[in-house]
């Protein structure tokens, strides 16, 4: 592969805590319903949950034997009192209602951290919930009116990392879209990593006139500003869109893996004009990974 239009030039990354849950359900249209609906609001940013779809099992991989979905929950912030809330909104709103799903804790990791779903989920059966031990796990079954919703009783917190990104600089919008599809794709093969915000219109800065609404447009990064900005545009030549792909990973070598998968996939593409990432001088993560090193 050749890595000539890659930047020399880093992202930030940082630690953070995630839930790594399966979805399974009687069809692959529900399942996927499931899980892009509970991850469908990435906004750590915010400090509330972000959520992202790893990948798919089919039956012969997962516990019940239906069709699943590898979903990751990630904690904005500190407050996991705060994050159980938060995250019984995605896993009550956006799967419970889905016919016939079930959710399995689907730690990759041993930890002493975890979140009891009966309080957070649990109850949604009002007071007429009760426990069964199927799959070789404890269940919470919750009896609703398509019978019956499962959910195992604990999840662990496991400890990960936070915001590898790259930017993938197109000339035209169909690289923008094609170019995203197979980065994607490519992610999704990679154990462990997900991409919260899918393909990224846009990319953010921690300083804003707007506080209330939190981070705000990159404006220096934006084409339809680069002539009123002039020369404190950060636009190149020929370079129209800039998307951003943001990655969380259950660990620094699956992000970087990931990061690795989609910059090669992004490289297929002729109108992909150059690849860098989003950093503020090392200011936002603990963690400054640069590209080339990944590539290497």
């Amino acid at each position: 592969m050749d890595y000539d239009k890659v930047e020399d030039t880093f992202f930030e990354a940082f630690q953070g805590k995630y839930v790594r849950a399966l979805i399974t359900g009687p069809t692959e249209k529900i399942v996927k319903r499931a899980a892009y609906d509970s991850t469908s609001t990435p906004s750590a940013v915010i400090g509330r949950v972000e959520g992202g779809v790893e990948g798919f099992l089919d039956e012969s991989q997962t516990p019940d034997g239906r069709f699943g979905a590898i979903v990751q929950y990630w904690l904005g912030g500190d407050d996991v009192e705060k994050f159980a809330f938060e995250l019984s909104y995605r896993l009550r709103q956006d799967v419970l209602v889905k016919p016939f799903t079930r959710i399995f804790d689907w730690s990759d990791k041993d930890s002493d951290e975890y979140i009891e779903m009966m309080d957070i989920v649990g109850h949604c059966g009002d007071g007429y919930e009760w426990i069964v031990e199927e799959y070789g796990r404890k269940m919470i079954n919750v009896p609703i009116a398509v019978p019956d919703f499962q959910i195992e009783e604990k999840f662990k917190i496991n400890d990960g990392t936070m915001g590898g990104n790259f930017w993938y600089l197109c000339e035209t919008p169909e690289a923008v879209l094609e170019a995203g599809e197979a980065i994607i794709e490519a992610i999704m093969n990679v154990e462990g990593a997900t991409a919260p915000f899918d393909i990224c219109s846009a990319a953010s800065k921690p300083e804003t006139n707007f506080p209330e609404i939190g981070p705000t447009t990159n404006h220096v990064y934006c084409p339809s500003l680069k002539e009123r900005l002039g020369d404190e545009s950060k636009v190149p030549e020929g370079v129209n869109y800039i998307p951003e792909v943001v990655i969380n990973a259950i660990d620094e070598e699956s992000m970087n893996n990931a990061v690795k998968a989609g910059i090669d996939a992004a490289l297929e593409f002729d109108g992909v004009i150059k690849i860098s990432a989003g950093n503020f001088e090392g200011k936002l993560g603990d963690k400054n990974i640069n590209l080339l090193d990944i590539l290497k």
